[in-house]
């Protein structure tokens, strides 16, 4: 589980981690193949998409633990 103070590039860097491993899912729960699809994952989870509001990136930031928590890669066991 990531550090609670875990930054938007600490974030950034566990998604395309697991996107390497081949772990990383979409939304709807299918492994994700394509390297463009995980780096949307990846700053749209961190806060930084360029699509979403300022309130929107906020919140995602702010659920980033919940979702790390979820996460089963090698870097987690």
């Amino acid at each position: 589980m990531p550090k609670p103070g875990e930054s938007k590039d600490d974030v950034v860097e566990r998604i395309m981690h697991e996107y390497k491993e081949g772990d990383l899912k979409s939304g709807s729960g299918g492994k994700v193949k394509s390297r463009k699809q995980a780096v949307a994952i990846a700053l749209s989870e961190s806060g930084q998409s360029k699509f979403k509001s300022k309130a929107e990136n906020q919140r995602a930031f702010a659920h980033k633990d919940t979702k790390a928590a979820h996460a089963h890669t090698s870097r987690h066991h």
